[in-house]
């Protein structure tokens, strides 16, 4: 039968707010109790009577309270299968069952949060608790588990509405946050202990809280983030945040940052990609000039400031359809007006996201690389051309290569006057990337003469020189590497064009 009724307990527990109702509903419904210690005495002022766990274990509290519970007769009755010949070992042992467990961990995260002591942060890893709170999650066919006062409430709901008798679902729940609750809190004492472990800190970024999503990528799969998104932004206004809306933000955060010290910038991204950046001198000119290279691809898109967005520039923003809005700051008025559109999600940032490494599953394992964080600027420039480009040229290079640096690859990116005018992405090809970039500015009524060309990866031949030659575009910037580099310097030699290595290789997979 899946409906349990609760007719005994086990209760040890460092915080003892919000547990009286609980006792009083337990002895009511004439469940035994098992404690100890501190919760032993707090359960007894209540004028509740309990078993002392030291008399059933025929052991007293040894080595300052770290062994209290750790004995067979008190897991072998939490752990025993209630339909098996486990009971008939119980019995043989004088081992009581257990049906419910109420335990909470001590408190390891505000002690270290509070004090640099090691010894008095060490005292505060809980083992007997935590070894509690795994068997009973463990045996959630037959036992209830609360391990957190978090969960108090789901407890009080079956004492009062079930008189404590509990379905099999409600158990696996509970169950699954109690396993929550445990890796929680071992993810927070590795991170403590592992702090100065060079090795360990390949992992290091392991989040300690978790937040389960509407959906994954897509409706049939399952998601969830593991991390605190209220480090790098407060939500001003806005529906839930899905798998996809964190990916593109993450995208737009790592693309912005190129652009943090800068006059106003404005981007805009789909699918990770930026088909939209502009910088001007107030962020109502770069939302207009960042929208006027892709319009169509703006809608449902996610838009990023690296200033404060005004009331003009909301104006204009609220025009169109868009999943995420990401600022440093609004005014008054903008957030008024934005607001108006309640599914539209407005997010102030705090901070830039510091990622040191990236991290992706594949096969049967995981692969880890350090974050792409160089960033190249005229310093990095090896100019391999007889001309070299003009200065307004060479800010156009390094607009353009920190647009190409977060498209997918293969890349080819236009830039004039710091605007973004086309692209090509993720082609298989570098040639089709060309072609693609070419049509795509031309769609929305540019034309490339005078603008420039940033490639996230060598030009193997000088078809691409050669074709953006033909649209007038002079200047170039590659990162050189190709054994046939010469065959595209000479190209641009001979047609008056400017060509600069970096030496880096952006590709974005």
């Amino acid at each position: 039968m899946s409906n349990k009724k609760i007719n005994s307990a086990l209760i040890s527990v460092y915080f003892k707010d919000g547990l009286e109702e609980i006792i009083q509903l337990l002895q009511k419904q004439g469940v035994t109790i098992y404690t100890t210690g501190g919760t032993q005495t707090f359960i007894e002022s209540l004028g509740v009577s309990v078993e002392k766990v030291e008399d059933l274990t025929s052991y007293p509290s040894i080595l300052d309270g770290r062994v209290k519970t750790l004995h067979p007769k008190i897991f072998g009755g939490i752990l025993a299968k209630r339909d098996d010949d486990h009971l008939s070992q119980l019995e043989k042992y004088e081992i009581p069952t257990i049906d419910l467990v109420v335990v909470d961990l001590y408190p390891f995260e505000e002690t270290v949060a509070n004090t640099s002591n090691e010894a008095e942060i060490i005292e505060k890893i809980d083992i007997g608790g935590i070894s509690l709170i795994r068997a009973a999650a463990k045996n959630f066919n037959d036992v209830v588990v609360i391990p957190s006062q978090a969960q108090y409430n789901d407890l009080l709901a079956i004492l009062k509405d079930s008189d404590g008798a509990t379905t099999i679902e409600q158990r696996k729940y509970l169950a699954g946050q109690a396993f929550m609750v445990s890796s929680h809190y071992d993810t927070a004492i590795f991170n403590y202990v592992a702090a100065n472990n060079v090795k360990s800190k390949v992992f290091k970024e392991s989040i300690l809280e978790s937040e389960v999503l509407r959906y994954g990528e897509n409706p049939h799969q399952n998601a969830a983030f593991y991390g605190d998104l209220s480090e790098i932004f407060e939500k001003l206004c806005g529906k839930e945040l899905s798998y996809n809306n964190l990916v593109d933000i993450d995208a737009a955060l790592q693309l912005m940052a190129e652009f943090k010290d800068e006059e106003p910038t404005f981007a805009i991204l789909k699918h990770t990609n930026p088909c939209g950046v502009a910088t001007r001198k107030t962020i109502a000119e770069a939302w207009d000039a960042a929208l006027a290279a892709d319009p169509i691809s703006a809608f449902g898109g996610i838009l990023i400031s690296n200033t404060t967005v005004d009331l003009k520039a909301a104006t204009e923003i609220d025009k169109i359809f868009y999943e995420v809005l990401v600022a440093t700051d609004f005014t008054d008025e903008a957030i008024d007006l934005l607001k108006a559109k309640k599914n539209r999600v407005l997010l102030k940032l705090k901070k830039y996201p510091e990622v040191s490494k990236m991290y992706k599953n594949l096969l049967n394992g995981v692969i880890v690389q350090d974050a792409d964080s160089k960033t190249e600027t005229t310093t990095d420039f090896e100019v391999k051309t007889k001309k070299s480009p003009s200065s307004g040229e060479m800010n156009d290079l390094v607009f353009a290569l920190k647009c190409a640096k977060h498209l997918k690859s293969n890349t080819i990116v236009f830039v004039r006057d710091n605007q973004l005018l086309g692209m090509g992405c993720g082609q298989t090809s570098r040639i089709d990337a060309c072609r693609h970039g070419i049509e795509k500015a031309k769609q929305y009524g540019f034309d490339l003469v005078d603008a420039v060309m940033a490639s996230d990866a060598f030009f193997p031949f000088p078809d691409c020189v050669a074709l953006v030659k033909q649209e007038g575009i002079n200047a170039v910037v590659q990162p050189g590497g190709s054994l046939k580099d010469q065959l595209s310097i000479d190209y641009c030699d001979e047609n008056g064009m400017s060509m600069v290595f970096t030496g880096i290789r952006h590709f974005k997979h």
